[in-house]
C-alpha cells in the first residue's frame, strides 16, 4: 500500500512538473530564448523523414494532360520522369495609359511624377535598431520603421497583434497588408503598399524623408530560401548601395542596388511599404505618381513580370511567372493568372531540389485565389496540402482558409468548418476566416 501511494505521488509530481514546465515555456522571456531551438529540432526531425525539396505541386490540368498523353502514346514509348508542359502564350498587358485619378477616389491633390533632382547620398537618422526574436522579422522590422516617426514601442508591441499566438504557435508569416492594418489602427500614422518597385523610386522616397520597408528573398549560409523584411533608410550612389536596418544581420547593413533589384527583390514582386503622417500623404502620392493608383500599379507590375519572362531562366524565371500570376490576380484576371501560376509551378518542378524556394507559399497566396476563382477547387486543396506537408504542425492560417473555402465549394461543409476554425484559432486577427465562420452562424474560437 505504501509503495502504491509513493508511486502515485511520484506520478502526480511528474505530471505537475510537466504542466509547470509547459507553462513556463509559454512565458515570453523563456519562449524567446528556447522556442527557436525547439522549433528547429522539430523541423529537422520532420524534414529528415519528409524533405520539402522533394515535394512538388503539379496543377490538375497538367496532370490530366500527362495522363492523356500517356494513354495516347504507343506502348513502346518510354515514360518521362519529369514531364513538362508547354508554356502558355503570354498575353502582353497593354502599357498603362497616363494616370488619371478621375476613376478612383482621389486625394486632394492629383499625384504627379516627382522629377526634382535628388542628392547622391542620403541617410535618415532616428531609427532604433533591434534584432528579431524567433521568426519575428516582420514585427521587428515594422517596429524599427515606426520608431523613425517617434513611435514608442518595440517588436513585442507589434508582435502582440501581428502574431497573437506567438508563445504557442510558430506563425510563419506577417504580410505587408497586415503591417498596414497595424500602422493605421495603432500608430496614428498611415501606410500604403505597392508592387513593381524600382531602385530610383526607393531613392526618391528616402530623399523625401520616408524610410521604406521592403520584402525580399533571403538565403543565409547552409539554409534554404526564405522571405525577409528590411527597412531602407539611406542610399549612396557613389557606392551603389542602400543602407538597411536588418533585424537578422546587423544595423546599417550595406545592400547593393544590383543585389536587391536583380537577385532578391523579384522574389516578392518588388513590393514596398511606406509609412507616413496623414498630413504628408499628398507628398507620398506625388512621388509615386501614377503608381498611386492601385490598378495602374498592378498593370505596370504585370507588364514588368512579362518583360522579365522573356530574358530570365531557372529560379528567377519561376518568380517572374509567379509575379505575373500575382499581379493578374490582383487585377481579377483569374483565368490568365491561373495559367501563369501553372507555368511557375512547372518551372519549379524542373529546378534542382537545392534551388527550390519551397517556403514561397508561406508568404504569398495568390495561387489559391486564382485557382479558387477559376473553379479549380481540387488544385486549391492539393496546393494547400502540399504546402502544409512542409511543416511539422499546420500553422499557416492562409492555407487552411483557402482549403476550407475549396472544401465548401465541393460540398464538404464539415471539412470547411474544421479548416476555417483552425485558421481563426491560429490567428484571431485573421479576419477572412473569422468572417467566413460568422457567415455560417458560427463564432470564432
Amino acid at each position: 500500500m505504501k509503495q502504491t501511494l509513493l508511486a502515485l505521488a511520484l506520478a502526480v509530481a511528474i505530471l505537475a512538473c510537466g504542466f509547470l514546465a509547459a507553462f513556463i515555456y509559454t512565458l515570453p522571456p523563456v519562449h524567446d530564448r528556447l522556442a527557436w531551438r525547439v522549433e528547429n529540432l522539430r523541423a529537422q526531425i520532420h524534414y529528415y523523414f519528409k524533405s520539402p525539396q522533394e515535394q512538388v505541386f503539379i496543377p490538375q490540368e497538367q496532370v490530366e494532360a500527362i495522363v492523356q498523353a500517356t494513354l495516347q502514346a504507343p506502348l513502346s514509348t518510354p515514360s518521362q520522369s519529369n514531364p513538362t508542359v508547354a508554356a502558355p502564350t503570354p498575353t502582353a498587358w497593354p502599357t498603362p495609359p497616363s494616370a488619371s485619378l478621375t476613376d478612383t477616389p482621389a486625394p486632394s491633390a492629383a499625384p504627379t511624377p516627382q522629377e526634382t533632382p535628388i542628392p547622391s547620398k542620403v541617410i535618415l537618422n532616428g531609427i532604433v535598431h533591434e534584432y528579431q526574436k524567433m521568426n519575428n522579422c516582420g514585427p521587428a522590422t515594422l517596429a524599427m520603421a515606426l520608431t523613425y516617426w517617434g513611435w514608442q514601442g518595440d517588436q513585442r508591441d507589434t508582435r502582440a497583434y501581428l502574431r497573437p499566438n506567438f508563445a504557442t504557435v510558430d506563425d510563419k508569416n506577417v504580410s505587408p497588408q497586415e503591417m498596414v492594418t497595424y500602422v493605421e489602427r495603432f500608430s496614428g500614422l498611415k501606410a500604403l503598399v505597392r508592387v513593381g518597385g524600382e531602385v530610383d523610386l526607393l531613392k526618391r522616397l528616402i530623399a523625401a524623408g520616408f524610410p521604406v520597408i521592403i520584402e525580399k528573398g533571403f538565403q543565409p549560409p547552409k539554409e534554404d530560401w526564405m522571405g525577409h523584411y528590411e527597412v531602407l533608410n539611406g542610399y549612396d550612389d557613389q557606392r551603389q548601395r542602400f543602407i538597411a536596418q536588418d533585424s537578422y544581420i546587423m544595423p546599417d547593413f550595406p545592400l547593393p542596388y544590383a543585389d536587391l533589384e536583380e537577385r532578391w527583390w523579384r522574389d516578392f514582386n518588388y513590393v514596398y511599404l511606406v509609412i507616413y503622417p496623414p498630413q504628408r500623404e499628398n507628398q507620398v502620392l506625388n512621388i509615386l505618381g501614377p503608381h498611386a493608383i492601385v490598378d495602374y500599379n498592378y498593370q505596370y507590375a504585370a507588364q514588368k513580370a512579362l518583360d522579365e519572362i522573356q530574358r530570365l531562366n531557372g529560379r528567377d524565371l519561376f518568380f517572374a511567372w509567379f509575379n505575373r500570376g500575382t499581379n493578374l490576380t490582383a487585377l481579377e484576371n483569374y483565368a490568365e493568372a491561373a495559367q501563369a501560376y501553372d507555368q511557375a509551378f512547372t518551372i519549379y518542378a524542373s529546378l534542382k531540389e537545392s534551388e527550390r524556394p519551397w517556403r514561397v507559399l508561406w508568404y504569398q497566396f495568390g495561387p489559391y485565389q486564382a485557382y479558387y476563382a477559376s473553379g479549380r477547387y481540387q488544385d486549391v486543396i492539393r496546393l494547400a496540402n502540399t504546402t502544409l506537408s512542409f511543416l511539422a504542425r499546420p500553422v499557416l492560417e492562409e492555407a487552411l482558409y483557402w482549403r476550407g473555402l475549396a472544401k465548401a465549394a465541393l460540398g464538404d461543409e464539415a471539412g470547411a468548418i474544421a479548416d476555417l476554425t483552425k485558421a481563426a484559432k491560429l490567428n484571431p486577427n485573421f479576419t477572412p476566416a473569422v468572417e467566413e465562420l460568422q457567415r455560417r452562424g458560427l463564432a470564432a474560437p
